[in-house]
C-alpha cells in the first residue's frame, strides 16, 4: 500500500517492511538474527530454520524493488550467542549473493549487547539518528524535535474483533506524524499490541496484504 508520510511516498509492505521509492530503500526493524539459536542455546525447545526465513524474505524483497540499500532500524543480531558459526556463514553466503546492496544498521538494544556485525558482512553500522530525507530514522521510538521519526523496537501488533467475538492479532504499521512504528521483521519475534494514539494511522500486515484500520 502506497501512503504519503510527511511529504514522502512510502510502500507499506505485507512482509513487515518499508520500500521507499525515492530513496530505493528498504527498511526494516528487529530482525533479531539468531534468536532461535540463543534460544537453543539455553536449552529451550524453539524451532530451526528461522535465520534462514528471515534471509529468503529479504532476497524476495531487495530483489522484488530493486533496492540499492537496506537500511535496519535496530536489533540485526539478537544476542552474542546468536554469533554462531552456522549463522554467521548464512549471513555471509547472503551478503555474499547481494554484493552491491548498501547496508546500514541503526543500533539498537540488543545490538548493544550483541555488538556490531563482523566486519566481512560490509554493513555500516551507526548510532541513532540516522538523518534521511526529511526522517529521523531511530530503533527507540522515541521524538527527534525537528524531524519525524520511523522506528522499530516496540514490534507493534493490532487486535481485530469480530461480531462474534472473533480475535485475530496481527503486526501493524503505525504512522503517526511525530513518531511512527515498524512491526518486527524477523520470523521468531512476537509482538507487542498497541493502542494506538489519537491521530495515528493503522495499517495492519497479513494474508499478503495490507489494509487500513484507522486514520
Amino acid at each position: 500500500m502506497a501512503i504519503e508520510h510527511c511529504g514522502e511516498t512510502l510502500w507499506l509492505l505485507p512482509d513487515k517492511a518499508i520500500y521507499w521509492p525515492a530513496q530505493r530503500a528498504l527498511l526494516v526493524a528487529d530482525v533479531h538474527i539468531g534468536k532461535a539459536a540463543s534460544y537453543r542455546a539455553l536449552h529451550q525447545p524453539v524451532p530451526r530454520g528461522t535465520t534462514q526465513a528471515t534471509l529468503d524474505r529479504l532476497q524476495v524483497l531487495v530483489s522484488r524493488h530493486a533496492c540499492e540499500r537496506l537500511i535496519v532500524l535496530g536489533d540485526f543480531l539478537h544476542a552474542r550467542s546468536a554469533r554462531a558459526p552456522a549463522t554467521l556463514a548464512r549471513l555471509q553466503g547472503w551478503r555474499e549473493a547481494n554484493p552491491n546492496l548498501a547496508m546500514t544498521l541503526v543500533r539498537g538494544n540488543h545490538d548493544h549487547s550483541a555488538g556490531d556485525p563482523p566486519e566481512h558482512l560490509n554493513i555500516e553500522v551507526v548510532d541513532e539518528p540516522l538523518l534521511l530525507g526529511p526522517y529521523a530514522l531511530r530503533h527507540e521510538p522515541e521524538a527527534h524535535g525537528q524531524r519525524p521519526v520511523l522506528a522499530g523496537h516496540v514490534h507493534p501488533a493490532y487486535v481485530l474483533r469480530g461480531r462474534g467475538r472473533q480475535r485475530l492479532r496481527l503486526p501493524c504499521f503505525v504512522m503517526d506524524a511525530n513518531v511512527s512504528l515498524l512491526p518486527a521483521f524477523g520470523e521468531f519475534t512476537g509482538g507487542w499490541t498497541i493502542d494506538p494514539q489519537v491521530g495515528a494511522r493503522i495499517f495492519v500486515a497479513g494474508a499478503e496484504r495490507v489494509w487500513a484500520i484507522q486514520g
